[in-house]
């Protein structure tokens, strides 16, 4: 250290250390800071001790003339007076008591007393309660002391161990307040830890021993003097502080106790209070306690210089195989080691000696407190450069002021990307068929792995410290994942490593080139592809594709080049060892033919379902040839252009409009070839006619052989049974739901037409695939675009001889879900269902290709939108959906009716004539239950209801197709229930009521805004005065049985504007006062319209022969 430092850090103990050699002085510090030293008597320039060691010993030390003198009666003293531990450990002792004040001159010299043992009472001695001022030049005083009483003998605190005061008293005082440094606490918690303790004047005027001080905040401040309220008002913040972050841990304060009234005892400072430490040692009221059970811990004092601050040594071993580093601390010139101090936590440092200083740990308190304890820590080097990064990056000083014996170049630059691509070491296991790459960055010709987490990267042989441009870096990680790069899975490579299929090389390498990286593979050379001889040949049911490729003069078969793409590979090797590289041209043609055929014996084969994705497939390519064979099936394929409308067939009853003869037609072709096909037409064109015609026809013509299943959603099966009795009422047709269906498979082959729900289906479908039907048509065939789901499985183990799906969803934007509808009724013609997905979902597939795809299955979708047709359609058409309850709706609807049937059939005629408002309620409350329970018992809001289960889904169909729909309901419950359920399907709308204001902005909003298709709309809101042309569908939740009111709603949209087709739907639940009412109003106009209208003059001619059939 430097002289004028240590004068005043060290005091004597400093001037004489050189004296004593570094064994001692480590013993004698162990002894004194485990409180083997106890003063006996202390006088002017003279100290007496005693150190207990193998047995106790007296030493005595006395500064005379500029010298120190010493004896010790212990054996190593002995006649040559040789400096013990003892001696060093009482020196310590009374350097931190200020007991022997040394002269200016440095170094002190060191005396041995040979002649005489210092007795252990000495009569020269004075006890150290008695000592008088001292003599000689005072120790100058603390720069912050700002003026304060300098440092005297007279007046000062007695300490009943003979320990010298710190600072003066006020001799009046009873009672004395001691704030104690808890060592073994402070190093238990790394926080430093403060105990409260008071002494008592005793009747002699000595001063007692010290007592445990329990301090409550609201205790007299009289009790103390202003000093020590001002100490104990910052303690107590302090503590408030501490006891908020860590819930009052370790606060000293009896269990089960209000803090109220026991107080503290004993205070935990956070690290951010070591400055409370510095006021409390100026006060000179600070104690430092190191051992447990210590009577009179010594003063603690406070050194003004700077704060010390921790630094790093490294030095390289074996030539710089492995690095060591280790700790000190630095202040200006002075060096000390890291284990020296007693106490180390963050902001504060405490030496053995009583002193404390302030501490710059440079937020790396982790990696001291590991030093403090390994003393040096070794690392490999290849771990030097990542510790020391981590290390730095938590650093709050650059690394030339943390660092000691290295110096670094600190650098912030834009990294270049470098990958390095391999195949693995092991040819075999997971993982062998895939490309290995490991990302690095150069910073100035130092690469960095991806991957490491630190803001800091170092190079210690290049001397550099890299500020990370993290941002940089991530971008090239994108990068890498977005061209198809994927962390390695395999545990036999490095962490980080990454995997790329080796089909994806050509494409990333030029990617990356271009972007500027360096790119750096194994070296072999790599040949692009040049000519294919493509050749097309037919077998029984099946297309083979065959031929060579030319990789500049090597040729490759092209079944060893269909297993390499197979594979993923973008590369193969060639017959001279080179590789030869699949062009991204030929990948984007050939690709999906590849993985949607089977490689068989040299070839790729098709299945005879196939023929039309082969043929668009290869229409691009008129060089590749084809034989006889397979361009007569080619030729067949394209007689889809001229497929010929059919009229309805005899027993149909009804007029097929044009566009559906040509969908009659489109379906007897299908079933020429014997393919299926998706009717996709917009919904309300009348798919479900169509196929009603097709059945009608082959029974006609005596073409079925047996019944045709039509699998559909439970809210459409008595629609179909009862379009069935409209249009071909000579199908037999069964409807096989219910509990009671099972008795009903005897019957299937006595009707035409059996017709089920998807539910059934999956619980029935061991026993439905028993039958081989002649037709299996699917309803709302997206029931089953999730081919892993039940539904998908069950209806691809249906048999039947024609297979056939409706459904009014665009398949353009759908073509990855289209794979399991085409799988049911084309068994194979997509190949694996993951291969299409992928292509078809756009990872693989360019937009030319999707096109092609979708020419590809062209022959088998048939979809008319409404503005394809609207030549053939009517202005407006309109039509009645009847829904079926489940059994808990319809729980909730018989239990309200038997209860008004009880309540109303009862009276007898005079009394009913008298109830019109009970006969209104009764039909009013089991209305509402007919649309949804929600309506009766608010309780019951969430539960489903028949109306909301045909509504929700034909709402998204028509959203969908991109069409507008109004909904309307005179029960603004029943709305608030529907735009929940929108809400929840993220479908937007607009809402209008008797409420809502701004009417003309909703309106204005629905009829303009693409991205609005949805008006909820109250009866009495908007009935009458709206012009909402932008609509082309609208439902009518609720009937309103006067049929001007309907016809009011409807005409909202078919109206003077209106260039669409209108088609409007009113929902009826089945078997409910609904059904009642619609019958009742074709006998009795002026009854339903009363039921409406609460109009008493026409109701009281309800007779009850009218309410028992309401009722029933």
């Amino acid at each position: 250290m430097g002289p004028s430092e240590w004068e005043g850090m060290m005091g004597i103990a400093q001037k004489v250390s050189r004296v004593f050699s570094d064994s001692v002085r480590s013993r004698g510090q162990s002894y004194f800071a485990k409180g083997r030293v106890a003063l006996t008597a202390a006088k002017v320039g003279e100290v007496m001790a005693r150190v207990r060691g193998t047995a106790k010993y007296r030493v005595r030390l006395r500064v005379r003339g500029g010298k120190l003198h010493v004896s010790c009666t212990c054996p190593y003293f002995g006649p040559q007076g040789e400096p013990c531990k003892h001696i060093w450990a009482s020196i310590l002792m009374a350097d931190a008591r200020d007991l022997l004040q040394a002269p200016p001159v440095r170094p002190l010299k060191v005396v041995s007393d040979l002649p005489r043992r210092p007795p252990a009472d000495a009569g020269a001695a004075i006890p150290v309660l008695g000592a008088p001022p001292r003599t000689g030049r005072p120790r100058p005083k603390d720069r912050h002391d700002r003026g304060g009483a300098p440092w005297s003998n007279g007046g000062r605190e007695p300490s009943a161990g003979g320990s010298a005061p710190a600072k003066p008293v006020n001799r009046g005082s009873k009672r004395l307040l001691v704030y104690i440094l808890d060592v073994s606490a402070t190093l238990a918690q790394n926080q430093v830890v403060i105990d409260l303790s008071r002494r008592q004047r005793r009747p002699t005027g000595e001063w007692g021993p010290l007592k445990a001080w329990w301090h409550a905040p609201g205790t007299p401040q009289a009790k103390y003097d202003p000093e020590d309220r001002d100490l104990l008002a910052m303690l107590d913040e302090a503590q408030a502080a501490a006891l908020a972050a860590s819930a009052g841990v370790g606060n000293g304060v009896v269990p089960g106790a209000p803090i109220e009234q026991m107080g503290t005892r004993r205070y935990v400072l956070r690290h951010d209070q070591a400055a409370l430490v510095e006021r409390l040692a100026r006060s000179g009221r600070l104690r430092l306690r190191r051992t447990e059970g210590e009577d009179d811990p010594p003063t603690m004092r406070w050194d003004d210089g700077p704060a010390w601050r921790f630094a790093l040594d490294l030095r390289p071993e074996l030539g710089g195989k492995r690095w060591s580093w280790r700790g000190s601390l630095r202040r200006g010139e002075s060096r000390m080691d890291l284990a020296e101090p007693l106490v180390l936590v963050p902001g504060l440092v405490i030496l053995g000696v009583g002193r404390a200083a302030r501490f710059d740990d440079v937020g790396v308190m982790p990696w001291i407190v590991r030093l403090r304890h390994e003393k040096e820590i070794v690392f490999a080097e290849p771990q030097q450069d990542i510790m020391l990064g981590r290390l730095l990056a938590e650093a709050r000083v650059g690394p030339n002021e943390l660092l000691e014996s290295l110096r670094f170049e600190e650098i912030d630059t834009t990294p270049r990307p470098c990958l390095t691509l391999r195949t693995p070491r092991q040819n075999w296991g997971p993982g062998s068929d895939r490309l290995l790459a490991e990302l690095e960055f150069d910073y100035n010709g130092a690469l960095i792995p991806a991957g490491r987490t630190t803001p800091l990267a170092v190079s210690t042989e290049l001397g550099l410290v890299i500020r990370r441009d993290t941002r940089a870096e991530a971008q090239a990680d994108i990068l890498l994942f977005e061209l198809g790069f994927r962390e390695s899975k395999d545990p036999r490579v490095d962490p980080g490593t990454m995997e790329l299929p080796p089909k994806r090389l050509a494409q990333v390498t030029r990617d990356l080139v271009q972007a500027g990286w360096r790119v750096e593979a194994e070296g072999k050379l790599i040949r692009p592809a040049g000519e294919f001889k493509l050749a097309v040949t037919t077998g029984i049911d099946w297309f083979e594709l065959g031929g060579q490729v030319d990789f500049g003069g090597q040729e490759l078969s092209l079944p060893d080049l269909l297993a390499a793409a197979r594979r993923g590979e973008a590369m193969v090797t060639l017959g001279d060892g080179s590789m030869g590289m699949l062009p991204e041209d030929w990948l984007k043609k050939y690709g999906m033919l590849v993985e949607l055929g089977a490689t068989d014996d040299g070839n790729v084969r098709f299945n005879a379902a196939q023929a039309g994705v082969l043929d668009a497939l290869l229409a691009a390519q008129p060089e590749i040839r084809v034989d006889a064979a397979f361009q007569k099936v080619r030729e067949s394929l394209h007689h889809f252009e001229g497929v010929r409308p059919l009229d309805a067939p005899a027993g149909f009853h009804g007029e097929l409009r044009p566009y559906q003869r040509e969908g009659l037609g489109w379906l007897d072709y299908l079933q020429k070839f014997d393919f299926g096909g998706i009717l996709a037409d917009d919904m309300g064109l009348g798919k479900t006619i169509q196929v009603l015609a097709l059945l009608q026809k082959r029974r006609a013509r005596r073409q079925a052989k047996g019944p045709s299943l039509a699998v559909v959603p439970r809210s459409l099966v008595f629609n179909w049974i009862q379009e069935a009795a409209r249009f071909t009422p000579r199908l037999r047709v069964l409807d096989y739901t219910g509990p009671n269906r099972h008795a009903l498979r005897e019957t299937f082959r006595d009707h035409d037409l059996v017709i089920t729900t998807y539910g059934t289906l999956r619980t029935d479908i061991m026993e439905l695939t028993q039958f081989e039907f002649d037709y299996v048509i699917l309803d709302e065939a997206q029931a089953i675009k999730n081919a892993d789901s039940q539904a998908a499985k069950a209806a691809r183990l249906l048999r039947g001889r024609h297979r056939l799906a409706m459904s009014g969803t665009p398949i353009e934007n759908h073509l990855g879900e289209l794979w399991s509808i085409i799988e049911f009724l084309n068994p194979g013609m997509l190949g694996a269902g993951s291969v299409f997905k992928r292509y078809a979902a756009g990872a693989g597939l360019p937009d030319g290709d999707r096109s092609l795809l979708a020419k590809a299955l062209r022959p088998f979708i048939l979809r008319r939108t409404k503005a394809q047709v609207v030549q053939d359609l009517p202005e407006k058409t309109e039509q009645t959906l009847h829904c079926e309850m489940e059994s808990a709706q319809r729980q909730v609807y018989e239990e309200l009716r038997a209860h008004y049937r009880a309540a109303l059939l009862r009276k007898d005629a005079a009394e009913l004539n008298r109830s019109k408002i009970e006969v209104l309620e009764a039909l009013l409350r089991l209305r509402q239950a007919a649309c949804h329970p929600g309506l009766v018992d608010p309780g019951r809001v969430a539960e489903p209801s028949a109306k909301l289960d045909m509504l929700l889904p034909q709402l998204a169909e028509v959203v969908e197709e991109g069409h507008k729909v109004l909904v309307f309901s005179q029960f603004t419950s029943f709305l608030a229930i529907v735009r929940d359920r929108l809400d929840q399907e993220e479908l937007r709308y607009e809402y209008l009521d008797g409420r809502t204001r701004n009417r003309a902005d909703r309106v204005e909003r629905f009829q303009n805004d693409p991205a609005i298709p949805i008006f909820l709309i109250s009866l009495k809101a908007g009935g009458l005065g709206l012009n909402l042309t932008a609509a082309e569908y609208v439902y009518l939740l609720d009937p309103w049985w006067n049929p001007a009111v309907e016809t009011q709603a409807i005409d909202r949209s078919h109206r003077i504007g209106q260039t669409q087709h209108v088609f409007a739907y009113r929902l009826i639940c089945r078997d409910t006062v609904e059904e009642k009412i619609l019958d009742l109003q074709q006998k009795k106009r002026d009854l339903a319209d009363a039921i409406l209208s609460a109009d008493n003059r026409l109701i009281q001619n309800l007779t009850r022969d009218d309410l028992e059939f309401l009722l029933s």
